[in-house]
């Protein structure tokens, strides 16, 4: 008999991972099963697959993988969401650190959800497209009109295999300015579809957005709220005078949907 895997279901403002408990360190997926367990027809169905893994010196190690069954880069969302599945597994704590693909990250649970603190983001670089910012995962901010009409599917998914953007491609963010309010929808490489929200898309756009309004002042930190289809997500952040950014904090809901056995 072959041994079964246990898996948790979560949802982070829409944005939705299998997370699999890999402590032991004897779990290995092949791309095309991670592809398979992510299909919404043949699978799970999800955006993601995320193991909890050991680190030494650290509470976890985040190691996450899109639907495509390719390993990727930064998950603001899939962090939120392995963070409420450390306390599911009884790693209870008030403030956790743990490691990804891009370095050592913090995080605390709230009454909200959970809040994830990001890496720096270095500057913004203008294309001819519009603005990109490295948050954890490269992204492309476009500002558009009647964004629920939009075709973001079609347009994002050329724009993220555009020439500009090989070899790695780009994660493309169209957003709408709504009474100082900020509409965003992603799509997102890996997944190759809109998702119903994106944590590195949201602090991509939050900044971009506060310094096309004016809002940015050196040393002083700014907050926002940025409106996904599948919830709102707060971000914070504090501009320097190098024109980096640093303090990122990532924070919204994060829920358990199902849990099972594979």
């Amino acid at each position: 008999m072959k041994e079964k895997i246990r898996f948790t279901k979560l949802q982070a403002a829409g944005n939705d991972f299998i997370l699999i408990d890999n402590r032991k360190g004897n779990l290995q997926l092949p791309r095309a099963v991670i592809e398979r367990l992510c299909h919404r027809r043949f699978g799970i169905g999800a955006d993601g697959l995320i193991f909890l893994q050991t680190a030494d010196g650290f509470d976890f190690e985040m190691k996450n993988y899109n639907s495509d069954g390719g390993e990727c880069s930064m998950c603001g969302n899939g962090g939120r969401a392995l963070v409420h599945f450390a306390q599911e597994l009884g790693m209870k704590k008030s403030h956790y650190r743990f490691l990804a693909i891009d370095g050592v990250h913090e995080a605390q649970c709230l009454d909200s959800g959970v809040e994830l603190k990001m890496g720096n983001v270095e500057r913004i670089h203008e294309t001819s497209v519009g603005p990109v910012l490295d948050t954890g995962s490269p992204h492309l901010v476009v500002g558009v009109s009647n964004l629920l009409s939009h075709e973001v599917v079609k347009e994002g998914r050329a724009l993220r295999n555009s020439p500009l953007f090989l070899p790695g491609g780009i994660n493309v963010n169209f957003h709408e300015i709504q009474s100082g309010r900020i509409f965003l929808r992603t799509y997102e490489r890996g997944v190759e579809d809109e998702t119903l929200s994106c944590g590195t898309g949201a602090i991509a756009t939050a900044i971009v957005s506060a310094r096309d309004r004016g809002l940015l002042k050196a040393g002083l930190e700014h907050s926002t709220m940025v409106h996904c289809q599948g919830g709102v997500l707060s971000v914070r952040f504090t501009p320097s005078l190098d024109s980096s950014f640093e303090n990122i904090w990532l924070s919204g809901p994060v829920q358990k949907t199902f849990e099972g056995e594979l």
